[in-house]
């Protein structure tokens, strides 16, 4: 495969990969120069596996110097240029005319390459690369057959190599010296008696057209037998701010070579890594005379001179430890606004690079003691960085803080931001689980996006990928199967970390094998460096189904069922989390059965842990929010649904992997009553609200997907440019493309109709957080019925607490009336009204209660603690709202405070002001508050947002 466009392909976080299509390429011309017109066309290929006939040229080049270089027209991956659409001739052929010249905008082109696609790439659906020599005079390079070979020292090299159209004068170079000049036709040279690394370039001249070979060899060096310290890690151990050891855990390698800037990537026998005779497989070196504070790269060139078959000989990676690294198919396309002075890649390198520094400065923490809220507290906001706003950024998160404050949620999710392949991605193609991707910001900014939540009482919880892993992971790369010598590959059976076919049946890429020690000695120290180095509060693990070794990729059946190794496993994991943090969140994104679930919640919940799994509901609450009376049986967002000991289920209605709750409204939505159609947009929107009154009361933590809580309607399929590509034969075109702004484009928060849903979400996380009854019991009463009925109960708390809740809500699309069920008569307090001035007397606990289409009625026992209890005289106004830079308000005050939503005081005004005077807000961020004023002993309180 091409190592320019290799991996923007490696997107999916639950998407199989499907048959490569062979396919034949023809060019007309045969034979052609770079400034003459040819066609492209290729047969025997079976476009139905796209589900489309629309096929399109990826395309690339090679100049004389052995460069390779995209063409400029190709798009993403994932949404191939129009320009490069093939012609479908009718016929089973499909073709593209093209000059290369124009085509590429370049003219030093040596090679043509190409191959085809679906427009998304879906399913890395593609044929084979085809390679065409461009031009009458061409050169073949016979020997060496690869850019880095292995000799003894002392050996002989040899150089050979053709060319097409008579004589041409060879040059050969090594290590910058010219000790060879021919003029021929076939070349040959023995380079004799070689006891030091070298770096060869041959140059072949005919006429005014020059090609460039280059390559290098290495001798095989003395390794020493040298024991590290003990307390040497994989990875760099920073000694002091001049020196630096590295060490490389490298099963079945001879011997390896360290290649850097410190030594001009040209490294001799000083270079050659020690091997430690008291830990099996280490090597290791010492990098002395560091300048302290200079960034440093450096990459492994790692010997086997006995491969198995398919194997390469040598392989250059990135350490597998990185906490930095440098990428020569991304970072060209990561904004400097993003990450100001990103370290240059060094020229004449290829594949990923380690960036090394001493003497970093420590991020300056403010919080250093965070106090997690509790599980049972837990709303879970989940955020893809790369959706959340334009810049794509931690700032834009930071920016947003009072976004998230305001909703009171008290936890983040975030997708993973470990570099993964590609820059437009989910990131479930992680590569380096310990190094941050860049495209999202500096390891500073994220620091500081933690550091904010934390002094915001957020916890932030790291999605994490040790499912699998694709071909740029160096854990891949060492053990690789390259057959056909392009530098990437599969792993080997003498693979220690991965297995060379996938143990279950949700696969994608190279499938970890956990029960490996080595598998599980990475791991944790992927743990610990997330957990100590940027005080993460708890991992979401992806696709935890993956952890056994017991099954086949064929074998659903299997991957579902009670799985030992699995358990034991993911036990382990959390066992280590909770040593380094005793707090810590474990989450697992299993989705399996409840047998093996309930193991994990219910693991060491005596010491008040227990492991919490994802709970997807989406299709029932869907079916309530549509109004569509069946298959809409909710009971299953509680954790007595699991049999679960405890809440420990993360319930949820909507995530980053299913269909868009308000988008599926709009196009299903029951639309039987013109006056409450759900296929109109305020009135789906306005739904909302009792979606999140029938799922954040019901006890254990609850997650929410980013902008449902404003009503984000867009399909999961929506593209870039704001069209909506839906599912045909298989996942639909751009499910993973980044996605439009409208929630701030638009202002969402100032729409009195999106506003109100963020409102109504923020006052029931609120009362979620705050009252202890929603740590109690409850009972479900749904499917079947659009009227679903709640009772959450705490029998420890006193009677004159609120103790009892019941909730009520009405999805159908006309009024109706609903049997409370009210456990007991008294007085009733309806606790979405903050005041608690709505009360109800039952007097008979089964009177029917009339509840309009798409509305809900939460009612306690007691007035919330949350609740103001004012009853107010005041009919007094303020205005402009939403507010810039000033409110006034209609009438005289003597006093005004502002207060943020969760009830702290922020800025008080006293002494008397006259009607419409202008109170400044330029120093309040955007959000919503509530204002609070007094005239002769009397009060009110209204909301203003400031935008």
């Amino acid at each position: 495969m091409r190592k320019i466009l290799l991996l923007a392909v490696l997107l999916f976080s639950t998407l199989g990969f499907a048959q490569q299509q062979n396919g034949v390429f023809t060019v007309s011309p045969p034979t052609f120069e770079q400034d003459e017109e040819i066609t492209i066309t290729v047969s025997g290929i079976t476009p139905d596996i796209w589900s489309t006939n629309d096929l399109y040229l990826w395309a690339w080049y090679t100049n004389s110097s052995g460069e390779e270089f995209n063409s400029p027209t190709n798009g993403e991956w994932t949404n191939s240029s129009e320009s490069q659409k093939m012609t479908d001739n009718g016929d089973g052929t499909y073709s593209y005319t093209m000059t290369p010249t124009n085509f590429y905008n370049a003219n030093d082109i040596a090679s043509i390459g190409m191959l085809v696609k679906a427009k998304d790439g879906s399913g890395d659906k593609k044929t084979q690369d085809e390679l065409f020599s461009v031009g009458s005079f061409q050169i073949t390079l016979t020997s060496p057959s690869d850019d880095l070979s292995v000799i003894n020292s002392g050996a002989d090299f040899t150089v050979s190599a053709t060319n097409t159209a008579g004589d041409a004068n060879y040059t050969l170079s090594a290590n910058g010296t010219m000790i060879d000049q021919q003029t021929t036709s076939t070349y040959s040279f023995t380079d004799t008696n070689i006891t030091e690394n070298k770096n060869y370039v041959l140059d072949v001249t005919q006429g005014t057209i020059t090609f460039t070979r280059e390559f290098s060899i290495i001798t095989e060096p003395t390794v020493n037998s040298i024991a590290m310290p003990e307390d040497y890690e994989d990875g760099i151990n920073y000694i002091s701010d001049t020196e630096a050891v590295l060490v490389l855990n490298a099963p079945e390698k001879d011997f390896v070579y360290v290649a850097g800037s410190f030594n001009n990537w040209n490294p001799d026998e000083n270079y050659a890594m020690n091997v430690d005779p008291t830990r099996a497989n280490r090597f290791w070196i010492s990098l002395d005379g560091l300048t302290p504070g200079q960034i440093e790269t450096y990459q492994y060139w790692v010997v086997d001179q006995t491969p198995v078959n398919g194997s390469p000989e040598v392989v250059k990676t990135a350490d597998p430890f990185s906490t930095l690294v440098l990428s020569p198919f991304d970072d060209p396309y990561i904004p400097s606004t993003t990450y100001p002075n990103l370290p240059a890649y060094p020229e004449g390198q290829e594949r990923e690079v380690t960036v090394l520094q001493t003497a970093q400065q420590d991020y300056n923490w403010q919080v250093t003691n965070f106090q997690k809220p509790k599980i049972e507290d837990l709303i879970v906001y989940e955020v893809l960085v790369r959706d959340f706003d334009a810049n794509r950024n931690y700032q834009d998160l930071i920016d947003k803080i009072d976004y998230f404050k305001n909703l009171n949620v008290n936890a983040i999710h975030l997708m993973p931001v470990m570099e993964f392949e590609g820059n437009e991605s989910w990131g479930y193609n992680t590569s380096f689980h310990m190094a941050l991707d860049k495209f999202y910001g500096t390891e500073d900014k994220l620091k500081e996006f933690i550091d904010v939540c934390h002094q915001n009482g957020i916890a932030v919880v790291l999605d994490l990928v040790l499912n699998h892993a694709f071909g740029r992971n160096p854990l891949v790369r060492m053990w690789m199967d390259d057959p056909d010598e392009d530098g990437w590959g599969g792993p080997t059976t003498e693979n220690p970390y991965f297995n060379t076919t996938p143990r279950h049946s949700y696969n994608v890429g190279n499938d970890f094998n956990h029960q490996s020690a080595l598998t599980q000695e990475y791991s944790k120290r992927v743990i610990k460096h997330w957990v100590e180095e940027f005080k993460i509060d708890g991992f979401r693990w992806d696709l935890t189904k993956g952890f056994t070794q017991n099954c086949t990729a064929s074998d659903e059946s299997c991957t579902n069922a009670y799985q030992q190794d699995r358990i034991n496993v993911l036990k382990s994991y959390a066992d280590y989390a909770w040593s380094l943090d005793d707090n810590h969140y474990v989450i697992f994104e299993h989705l399996g059965g409840s047998t093996e679930e309930q193991q994990w919640a219910d693991y060491r919940l005596d010491e008040g842990k227990g492991i919490m799994l994802w709970g997807k509901m989406t299709s029932p609450y869907n079916q309530l929010t549509m109004g569509v009376n069946s298959g809409n049986d909710i009971s299953g967002m509680g954790h007595k649904s699991k049999g679960f000991s405890a809440p420990r289920l993360l319930g949820y209605a909507e995530s980053h992997d299913e269909e868009r709750l308000m988008f599926k409204n709009l196009e299903y939505g029951n639309s039987s009553n013109p006056d409450h159609n759900v296929k109109e947009l305020n009135t789906a929107i306005s739904r909302m609200s009792a979606l999140g009154a029938v799922t954040i009361p019901i006890p254990g933590p609850k997650m929410i997907w980013h902008f449902g809580d404003l009503g984000m309607e867009n399909s999961i399929f929506t593209c870039s440019d704001g069209s909506v590509n839906l599912p045909g034969g298989n996942d639909g075109d751009c499910k993973l493309d980044t996605k439009p702004q409208p929630q701030w484009a638009n202002n969402w928060l100032s729409d009195p109709v999106r506003s109100q849903v963020y409102e109504d979400w923020a006052r029931l996380h609120q009362l979620k957080i705050e009252e202890d009854v929603f740590e109690g019991e409850y009972t479900i009463n749904s499917g079947g019925t659009l009227t679903p009925r709640i009772h959450v109960y705490n029998n420890s708390l006193a009677s004159n607490e609120l103790k009892d809740v019941i909730v009520l809500a009405n999805f159908d699309v006309v009024e109706r009336t609903v049997n409370p069920n009210f456990p007991h008569t008294g007085t009733w307090y309806e606790l979405m009204d903050e005041s608690g001035s709505t009360s109800l007397n039952v007097t008979n606990t089964t009177a029917d209660i009339t509840i309009p289409a798409g509305e809900f009625r939460i009612y306690g026992n007691a007035m919330s603690t949350l609740s103001t209890n004012e009853v107010s005289m005041l009919n007094y106004s303020v205005y402009p709202n939403p507010a810039n830079s000033f409110f006034s308000i209609s009438n005289k005050v003597d006093t005004v405070q502002i207060y943020d939503m969760n009830g702290r005081l922020l800025k008080e005004y006293k002494g008397g002001f006259e009607a419409k005077h202008r109170f400044e807000t330029n120093s309040l961020n955007t959000g919503l508050y509530f204002i609070r004023y007094t005239n002769e002993a009397q009060s009110q309180t209204q909301k203003l947002l400031i935008h």
